[in-house]
């Protein structure tokens, strides 16, 4: 059985709208898929729902889809954002595909004390958010927004949005009860590989809108504990424990 390529572009999509392709994705397409005029693509915007579009033209100067109908909403998940330390290349690379896979709806760099990073590549955030969302049969993107220092994402914070911290020195708790405490919108923040410091954990501890969980007696990796807090988080409160 063939499967259907999917694409993200980042134009409207409409009936019978003809879209140009860049350069790269015409030749995914045609040069790599092998795709013919009149072979099936799904595409997506993250706005329009998705689309079913065939290739309309195809040729060594490029080449274009013609959207046919619409499939399928935009389905965001829930309004849980991923806020966190960043990491060093491949390993921010994975979080971030995963954070998109969990259900993420936005994602935001935090600068902390102990980050480690000094610099953030969000056009390759986004490229990354882009390729886990085609590959995991998203019709949604989460939004990467721009790097903050921790004071002032914690000045301007939404006081309406749980915000759930993984600190490693809490005392060991079932999270999933504290979670569940807790309503949407929500937030979970991660620190750097040194974890945040005891300046920081004032700071957070003395916000009413902070929780602070552990994530058991193991200490993990950055890239690990994200995972295990997203999944916490949907299980409790997002679209995994939905009926």
């Amino acid at each position: 059985m063939k499967t259907t390529p999917r694409l993200h572009l980042d134009t409207e999509l409409a009936q019978g709208l003809e879209i140009a392709l860049p350069r790269e994705q015409a030749h995914y397409l045609t040069g790599v898929l092998r795709l013919q005029p009149g072979d099936a693509v799904s595409v997506f915007n993250g706005r329009d729902g998705e689309w079913l579009a065939h290739l309309a033209e195809a040729s060594k100067k490029g080449a274009s889809l013609r959207c046919e109908r619409r499939v399928s909403d935009v389905r965001p998940p829930p309004d849980i954002d991923y806020c966190f330390a960043p990491l060093k290349h491949a390993r921010l690379d994975y979080v971030v595909q995963k954070a998109t896979e969990l259900g993420a709806r936005r994602l935001r760099p935090v600068m902390t004390g102990r980050t480690i990073a000094e610099r953030v590549n969000l056009d390759r955030m986004k490229a990354n958010v882009v390729e886990a969302a085609e590959q995991c049969n998203l019709v949604y993107v989460p939004e990467v927004l721009e790097p903050v220092k921790l004071a002032k994402l914690l000045e301007a914070w939404e006081q309406d949005r749980a915000l759930v911290y993984c600190d490693e020195t809490a005392a060991a708790a079932n999270p999933i009860a504290a979670l569940q405490r807790l309503k949407l919108p929500a937030a979970v923040l991660i620190g750097p590989e040194g974890g945040f410091t005891e300046e920081e954990r004032k700071h957070l501890s003395a916000l009413s809108f902070v929780t602070a969980i552990s994530l058991g007696p193991r200490i993990m990796r950055a890239d690990t504990a994200a995972i295990a807090a997203l999944t916490l988080l949907q299980a409790a409160l997002g679209d995994w424990g939905a009926d």
